[in-house]
């Protein structure tokens, strides 16, 4: 195969994702996302989602699409979840074996106890997410609206913290940190639009970025060209990476009402679209310009 066109490196939610259903709902997405595979794009979802959520809400739909043709012809996919954590290859019969990064995760008491909080003290507002295999977290039920899960959220972002305090293990929160016994801060509270992750500070999207790209030059020659699209501030590290390693990148904002960095490298808004909408107008622009 040729050297690829273009290189993308895709946050979920927001972009491919819908926020509100937490499922592929833009008409496009799915076949634009096959071609571009077709043609030789090398696509790599970096997430803080589960396996378990990859397979079954955007793994699954893909192959149904006929992501497997495309990939038995020689396009290459790659996932990492849980910001580096958890990853694993996609190939012609679906997701390969998961692997995992055990030196980053929680305590397992520490889950337990965050899972009895969130049925004692927030089951009206968000669930705990089973399928998550090193962060601890949580997330919004669809039933209720964001407004009402945000005040829960700030109340839980609390709690977690203070978990994490009572248990030595070292914690940062927004400006506070509290060490463990050696002195360090292994963990933080990671707010999202839906969700919040306990999780280790040393996961985020450069290293899921930085984990794909290893992947992908394992199995052939990387384009020079990269585009990562997300809807959050850290979704910019993935961009990060690639521009530091010395690609040709720019980033796609899908949710600019939080505010645009400042980058050396192109910050992209696709007009008043958000969300998976500008996910979906996103795509369809490279499927347009690379004639597919």
């Amino acid at each position: 195969m040729t050297t690829a066109p273009l290189g993308l490196l895709l946050d979920i939610d927001g972009p491919i994702a819908s926020t509100v259903t937490r499922s592929i709902v833009q008409p496009s997405i799915l076949g634009d996302l096959v071609k571009l595979v077709r043609a030789g794009v090398p696509i790599a979802f970096i997430t803080g989602r589960s396996d378990v959520f990859v397979r079954d809400e955007v793994v699954a739909p893909l192959m149904a699409a006929g992501l497997g043709e495309a990939l038995a012809a020689g396009g290459r996919m790659f996932v990492v979840c849980e910001k580096g954590a958890v990853w694993f290859t996609v190939g012609e019969h679906g997701g390969g074996e998961v692997e995992v990064d055990t030196t980053v995760a929680l305590p397992a008491e520490f889950a337990t106890g965050i899972r009895r909080l969130v049925t004692e003290r927030f089951a009206d507002f968000m669930y705990y997410d089973e399928g998550k295999r090193a962060m601890v977290s949580v997330e919004q039920l669809p039933t209720i609206d964001a407004d009402t899960y945000h005040v829960a959220q700030l109340d839980y972002n609390e709690a977690a913290f203070e978990a994490l305090v009572e248990r030595g293990l070292g914690a940062r929160y927004g400006d506070r940190e509290v060490p463990n016994a050696a002195g360090d801060v292994p963990f933080r509270i990671d707010p999202t639009f839906i969700s919040t992750d306990v999780e280790s500070v040393t996961l985020d999207k450069d290293r899921g970025a930085e984990r794909a790209v290893s992947y992908f030059r394992e199995q052939g020659e990387l384009p020079t060209l990269w585009r990562s699209v997300g809807d959050s501030r850290s979704d910019y590290s993935m961009a990060d990476y690639l521009y530091q390693a010395g690609f040709d990148v720019a980033h796609v904002d899908v949710r600019p009402a939080d505010g645009l960095l400042e980058r050396p490298y192109r910050v992209i808004v696709e007009g008043d679209l958000v969300h998976d909408e500008a996910g979906a107008a996103f795509l369809a622009y490279w499927v347009e310009k690379l004639g597919l």
